[in-house]
Formats: structure tokens, sequence, C-alpha cells
């Protein structure tokens, strides 16, 4: 009998560790899926890389071998890193990236404290570690944190057996979240937008269509669409917005400035919004902005939070992404013009004083205000990966 538990536990053991081997393989065989798919364009849009990259690392989290959060820390910026290093023009790789590391170290917190008033008697009051008191101060935090240096405490080391599921379920409220921002944001529109104004709007955006679709609903106004050449994405806004009903009038990139002193407000989608308050758009949109700017027309933008990225544009030829000039010129053409150098740009950068406003799924800010969001989804010690 005793042999006979001792082989039954000893082929439970080798299945647990052959199925924990097939999660891996089936971890790092996704992981390479998703990197072939990036890098081949297979995954194109903010939405759908973020929303990619938030499975990739719920799926990391749920089938990766870790013992406490710091392991799981280590492993998801290890992992993150790799992402990145694809496609570093994708910036909504590493905000997704960033704002998974966030909610492991916010779950970590929350399954401390929740641990500590289960052992803590049911009379004594429960005080958070670092909740600022009206008798506590900073000095208290720091001799908190000196005390556990002291005592040889790691941050993020205990173990707790429910903090995966509670994990998981966060980043699954995440992934929810993109789903649902289209919604939030046209929510809106009819705050921003009144009957008979002129819209101006550049390229395709799915959140502008669905903005302006939304207001459209109880308002009558006019929508002009800059072409966005070369890739001529504004010919598709101009006629899905005709097939919703609302007036369009399509125009060349070199119209803007003519047509921008009869506009009422411009509308543009956007790549990334840098911690600054500027961002990162179709190439083109820098030039519709100084239009907008010298006319004195609102230049808003609308976008989904999970576009915030942390970093500041230090260096803007980072963004200076150059796509193939065949867009610009055909290669048969350019075969017979030895002097010519052709630059197709992927996106502008565009400061944070040519915008007037954000309208996000959490509201409308300010450039300015910007900033002041990124210690809402954001670590300090996640900003480099």
């Amino acid at each position: 009998g005793k042999n006979c538990r001792i082989g039954i536990n000893a082929e439970y053991g080798a299945n647990r560790i052959c199925q924990v081997a097939l999660n891996e393989m089936s971890l790092e065989s996704k992981i390479l899926s998703f990197i072939l798919d990036l890098k081949r364009g297979k995954i194109t849009g903010s939405f759908c890389v973020a929303t990619e990259t938030a499975k990739i690392l719920r799926l990391a989290v749920s089938t990766s071998r870790w013992q406490n959060a710091k392991e799981l820390l280590q492993h998801i910026k290890k992992l993150g890193t790799k992402l990145i290093e694809v496609k570093p023009f994708e910036l909504a790789v590493g905000t997704t990236v960033r704002r998974v590391l966030y909610i492991i170290r916010e779950a970590y917190t929350q399954t401390e404290i929740e641990s500590q008033e289960k052992k803590m008697p049911a009379t004594a009051p429960i005080t958070p570690r670092h909740q600022l008191t009206k008798s506590s101060s900073m000095i208290d935090i720091i001799k908190e944190d000196e005390d556990e240096q002291k005592l040889g405490r790691e941050p993020f080391s205990q173990a707790y057996t429910n903090l995966k599921s509670t994990i998981l379920e966060a980043i699954e409220d995440l992934i929810e979240e993109f789903g649902n921002l289209y919604v939030y944001i046209a929510e809106q529109a009819l705050d921003h937008i009144h009957s008979n104004e002129v819209i101006m709007t550049f390229g395709q955006s799915k959140t502008v269509f669905e903005f302006l679709k939304y207001a459209a609903r109880k308002r009558k106004f006019e929508v002009i669409v800059a072409d966005s050449a070369p890739s001529n994405s504004g010919q598709l806004t101009a006629v899905l917005l005709s097939a919703a009903g609302i007036e369009t009038t399509l125009i060349t990139d070199s119209a803007i400035f003519a047509m921008m002193a009869r506009v009422n407000k411009v509308i543009v989608g956007t790549h990334a919004v840098l911690a600054n308050g500027g961002l990162v758009a179709f190439s083109g949109t820098h030039l519709l902005a100084q239009a907008a700017k010298y006319q004195a027309v609102p230049f808003v933008v609308c976008t989904g939070l999970y576009k915030l990225s942390p970093l500041y544009p230090h260096n803007q030829d980072a963004f200076s992404q150059l796509k193939s000039p065949e867009e610009v010129l055909s290669f048969e053409e350019a075969d017979s013009l030895d002097l010519v150098s052709v630059r197709n740009p992927a996106w502008d950068y565009i400061p944070p004083e040519l915008v007037s406003l954000y309208i996000t799924n959490m509201g409308g800010h300010n450039p300015s205000y910007i900033y002041r969001l990124l210690a809402d989804f954001y670590h300090p010690e996640d900003i480099e990966l």
C-alpha cells in the first residue's frame, strides 16, 4: 500500500511537471506567433496591438512558474522588453506592459493589506502601509522603509496563494476596458459637437468615426476629411461617414489651410500620447495642427488612455519611422531618377501647445494635465524596462 501511494504521488508529480512544461511551450509558441504577426504587419493599429499584448501577458501570468510578485515582475519585464524590441514604434506594446506591471504591484499591495487585516484583532484599527494619516508624514514612511530594510525584507517577496487570481482578474478588466473605450469616448460627443458646426478630420481613425457617428444621432453637422496622402485613408473615412448619414466633403491635404477658415473644430485620432502632453499621429497631422492654431480653431484629440505613454519626446527622431517610398514614387519611375531621394515618414510629433483638448475614455483633459494621469497607470520603477 505504501509503495502504491508513493507510485501514485510520483506519477502525479510527473504529470504536473509535464503540464507545466506544456504550458510553457504553449506560452512560447504564442509569443513567437505574436512576434511574427507583429513583424509581418498582420497585427496593426494601437487597439489590436494593445489587446493582443495584454492577452500574451495574461497567459504569461497564468502559466509561468513564479513564487511571488518579485519573480513575476522580473519575468514580465523581461518578456515586455523582448516584445518592445520587435517593433519599437508600436508604443502600445510598452504602455500595455507597464500597465500590467502596475496591476501586479497594486494587486500585491491589496493582497498584503487583506492578509494583515485577517491577522489583526477585530477591534484593532487597520492602517494600510504607506497610507497618510493626520499624524503621519513622509519622514514616517521613509522610516518604515528603512526599518523593513534593516529586517531584511525584500519588496514583493511574500508569497500569497490568491495573488495570481487577483492579478488575472485585473488584467481581464484591463482587456474589457480596451473593448469598451470606443463607447465611453463616443458618449461624450454631444458635449463637444453642436448643430450646424463644420468639423475637420484627417485620415482614418475608428475612435473619431464612432465619436462623429454618435453625435450624428442628435446633431446635424458637416465633416471635412483631409485625404491623408500617400495612404489616402481619408477616402475610406469619407465613405463611412457618408454611409452613416453625415454630410461629408473630401479634400486634398494641400487644401487644409484654405478650408480651415470655415471650420469650427478639428477632431483627430492619435498613435500615442506622450508624457509632456504632445502626441504622435499620422504624418501630416502636424500641418493640420499648425493650420488650426493659425486660424484659432480648437484642435481636439480623441484617444483611449491605453495610448498614454510615460515617454518624453527628448529625441523626436525616435518616432520618425520611415515607410516604403513606393507609396510616394513607384520603383519603376524611380529607376530613371538617380539623384532623387524619397522620404515617406509614418508619424508626426505634435507638441502640446498645438493641442486644445484630449477626449479620453475617462473624460476630457488638457494637455497640461496628462502628466498627472501617469501616476494612475504607471509605477516610476517601470518607466525604464
